[in-house]
C-alpha cells in the first residue's frame, strides 16, 4: 500500500540538498572548471550565464508540472535526467571539443534542474501540512545552503585534490639573487637526458639552482629577452592554447551588432580604461632577468595534454615570474623544452631567494572525476526517493479543458504585469543585484589568476575553501542576520541598511584588486565580509518578493518574480567577462562599486507597509 505519510526528516534534507547541488554546479562550478581547463574570461562569463535562462523561464513551463504527472514522478525522473547531465559532462571533458559539448550537457543539467525546483517546492506544500510547512521551512533552508558549500566548496576541493595527485611530481625552482653574480642573457641548455618509460615520466628544469644578479638592465634587453621567450613557448604550443567557443578566423563576417555597438564600445573601453604598462625607453633601466627550461621527459598520450602550473611558495617577492605561470605539454611539443622567465625588483640591492613550485596534474581527469562522482550521487538520490517520498492524496495530475487551462495561465501572467508601479517592482528586480551579478561570474577567475593577470594566483583548492566554505559560511550567517533583524523592526526599517550591505563590501575586491594581497588569512577575511554583508543584503531582495507575491495567485506570481531575479543575474553576468578582459580586474571592480546606483534608483520609490516582516505577538 502506497503510504501517504513519512516522516519529512527522511526526505526533505536530502530533497533539497538534490536541488541545491546542479544549481551550484551550473553556476559557480562550470565557471572554476573552464578556467582550469584554459577557457578565456570572456567565454566563461558569456556562455555559463547562459545557463541562467531554464531558471529565467521556469514559470513558462511551471503548468505543465501540474497538467502532466505526479509531482512525485517528475521529482524521481528529474534526478535521473541530472544526473545523465552530470555523466555526459563527465565523459565530454576529455574530449578534443570539450567546451560546446560539455555545454550541451550543462544545458540539459539546468532544464531539469529548474524542473524539479518546480516539482519539489510543489511536493513540500502537499506532503506537509500548514504546521509542517512552517517549521520545516529553516531545515529546507539549511540543506540547500549545504549544498552551496559542499559545490563551491568541497567539490572544488575535492578537484584541486584531483588536480594535484594525477600529475607528475611537482617540480621545485630554486631562484638566488645575488649582486656579485654576473649577468647571463643566453637561453639555457637543456640537458641530454634519458626517455622516461612510459608510466614515469617526470619534469626536470635547467638550471635547477638559478643564478639571477640584481643589477639592472636596460629595457630593450629585457624586451628582447622577453620576446623570444614568449615567441618560444607560443610557436610551440606551451601557452597561448586557451579554448574559445567562437570562432576567430579573420575571414568571419562581422555583424552589424559587432560592427557598430560590440566593436566601438570595445574599442572606447580600450583607448580610456585599459590597463597599460609603463612605456621605458630602450635605455631606462629595470629589474634583472633570468630564463629556466623545463623539459618534460615521458612521452604523454595521444590527444592528452599535462598541464604545469607554477606559483610562487615562499621566500622574496621581489622575485617574480614574467612568462610561463602555466605551459602545456602534449604529443607534438613533449620533446622541447619550454622556457620560464623570472625577473628582480629594480630596486632589489641585496642577496635574497625564493623558491617557485610547479605542480601538473591531468586536469581533465581530475574534473571528470568529480562529475562521475556526483552522476553516481544524483541516480542513488533519485532511487532513494523512489521509495521514500509520501504518495500524498493531493499529488495527482491536472485533468481540465485545454481551452480553460491556457486562459488562466494568461490571466496569472498578465495580474501580474497589471499592478500598481509594475516598472518599480521591475526596475527593482533587475536592477538591485546588477553589481552583484557581475561580481559573481569574476571572483573565482580573480582569484585562479595569476598575480602577472592582475589576479591572486591561487590554486583551486585554496579558491574552494575561501570563496566556497567560509564564504557561503558567512553567506548563510548574514542571511539569518539579515531575518531575525527584519522580524524586529519590520522590511522597510531595514531596506536601506540592506540595499548599503549588499553594494558597499564589493570595495573588499577593490581592495583585493590593486593590493594583490598574499596572506592567505587577509583574502579569506575580505572574501567572508563581502559575502556575509551580501546575504544580509539579500534578505530585502527575497522579502520585497515574497511582498508582491501576495494575493490570488501568490505562487505563480513568486514564481514570476524569481524567473527575474534569475534574469537580473544573467544578463550582467554575460558580459562580465567581456568587460574584464578589456579594462582589467582593477577597473571592473571600481564598475562593479559603481553599479549599485542603478539598483539603488528603485528603492527611492519602493512603497512598502511599515509592518510587513515584523513578528506578531499573538
Amino acid at each position: 500500500m502506497k503510504e501517504a505519510y513519512r516522516n519529512p526528516w527522511a526526505w526533505i534534507p536530502t530533497l533539497y540538498f538534490a536541488e541545491g547541488i546542479p544549481y551550484v554546479v551550473a553556476m559557480t562550478v562550470a565557471v572554476i572548471m573552464f578556467k582550469r581547463l584554459g577557457i578565456s574570461n570572456t567565454d566563461i562569463a558569456l556562455y555559463t550565464s547562459w545557463l541562467y535562462l531554464p531558471w529565467v523561464i521556469k514559470p513558462l513551463w511551471s503548468p505543465v508540472v501540474d497538467l502532466f504527472k505526479t509531482k512525485r514522478w517528475w521529482i524521481v525522473f528529474m534526478q535521473l535526467l541530472i544526473g545523465a547531465g552530470l555523466g555526459g559532462v563527465a565523459l565530454a571533458i576529455p574530449l578534443p571539443g570539450f567546451f560546446k559539448i560539455t555545454l550541451i550537457f550543462l544545458w540539459l543539467l539546468a532544464f531539469s534542474s529548474a524542473t524539479h525546483d518546480i516539482s519539489a517546492d510543489g511536493f513540500y506544500m502537499l506532503g506537509l501540512n500548514e504546521h509542517q510547512q512552517a517549521y520545516f521551512v529553516g531545515i529546507r533552508s539549511t540543506f540547500y545552503r549545504i549544498a552551496m558549500i559542499t559545490g563551491q566548496g568541497l567539490l572544488i576541493i575535492l578537484a584541486g585534490y584531483f588536480e594535484t595527485t594525477t600529475g607528475l611530481a611537482p617540480l621545485e625552482i630554486n631562484l638566488k639573487a645575488n649582486p656579485g653574480f654576473t649577468q647571463n642573457f643566453t637561453l639555457p641548455l637543456v640537458g641530454q637526458e634519458a626517455t622516461a618509460a612510459s608510466g614515469d615520466a617526470y619534469f626536470s628544469a635547467f638550471p635547477q639552482v638559478v643564478e639571477l644578479s640584481t643589477q639592472n638592465i636596460p629595457a630593450r634587453q629585457l624586451d628582447s629577452i622577453r620576446k623570444e621567450v614568449v615567441t618560444h613557448n607560443l610557436d610551440l604550443g606551451f601557452a597561448g592554447n586557451s579554448q574559445k567557443l567562437a570562432s576567430t578566423s579573420k575571414n568571419v563576417d562581422v555583424s552589424l551588432w559587432s560592427e557598430y555597438i560590440s566593436l566601438p564600445l570595445k574599442h572606447f573601453l580600450q583607448n580610456h580604461f585599459q590597463k597599460t604598462k609603463a612605456i621605458l625607453s630602450g635605455e631606462q633601466l629595470t629589474g634583472n632577468v633570468a630564463v629556466v627550461a623545463v623539459k618534460l621527459n615521458g612521452k604523454p598520450e595521444p590527444g592528452k595534454e599535462m598541464i604545469l602550473n607554477f606559483k610562487f611558495k615562499d621566500g622574496d617577492n621581489s622575485l617574480k615570474l614574467l612568462e610561463g605561470d602555466r605551459l602545456s605539454f602534449n604529443l607534438e611539443n613533449w620533446e622541447k623544452p619550454a622556457y620560464l622567465l623570472f625577473q628582480a625588483d629594480s630596486k632589489l640591492n641585496a642577496a635574497t631567494t625564493a623558491r617557485f613550485k610547479g605542480t601538473s596534474g591531468n586536469i581533465h581527469l581530475a574534473w571528470s572525476m568529480v562529475f562521475v562522482i556526483l552522476a553516481i550521487l544524483f541516480i542513488i538520490f533519485s532511487f532513494y526517493h523512489r521509495f521514500i517520498l509520501p504518495f500524498p492524496p493531493s499529488d495527482h495530475t491536472v485533468i481540465k479543458g485545454e481551452e480553460s487551462i491556457f486562459r488562466a495561465f494568461f490571466r496569472t501572467f498578465a495580474s501580474f504585469f497589471k499592478r500598481k508601479e509594475i516598472w518599480v517592482i521591475l526596475s527593482f528586480l533587475m536592477f538591485y543585484r546588477l553589481g552583484e551579478a557581475q561580481l559573481l561570474k569574476m571572483a573565482s577567475p580573480f582569484m585562479l589568476d595569476s598575480r602577472q593577470l592582475g589576479g591572486l594566483g591561487l590554486t583551486t583548492g585554496e579558491v574552494g575553501l575561501i570563496y566556497g566554505t567560509f564564504g557561503i559560511l558567512a553567506l548563510t550567517a548574514g542571511g539569518i542576520l539579515g531575518g531575525l533583524a527584519a522580524s524586529r523592526k519590520g522590511f522597510r526599517y531595514w531596506l536601506w541598511w540592506m540595499v548599503l550591505a549588499i553594494n558597499i563590501p564589493h570595495l573588499a575586491y577593490v581592495y583585493m584588486a590593486y593590493a594583490q594581497p598574499t596572506d592567505y588569512l587577509v583574502i579569506s577575511l575580505c572574501a567572508a565580509i563581502e559575502q556575509f554583508s551580501y546575504g544580509f543584503g539579500f534578505t530585502a531582495y527575497m522579502l520585497y518578493m515574497i511582498y508582491i507575491a501576495e494575493g490570488e495567485n501568490k505562487t505563480a506570481h513568486f514564481a514570476i518574480a524569481t524567473g527575474f531575479m534569475a534574469l537580473g543575474m544573467m544578463l550582467p553576468g554575460m558580459f562580465s567577462g567581456w568587460l574584464q578582459d578589456i579594462i582589467g580586474y582593477r577597473n571592473f571592480f571600481v564598475w562593479v562599486m559603481l553599479c549599485m546606483i542603478p539598483g539603488m534608483i528603485p528603492v527611492f520609490f519602493l512603497n512598502v507597509k511599515p509592518e510587513f516582516g515584523k513578528k506578531t505577538q499573538e
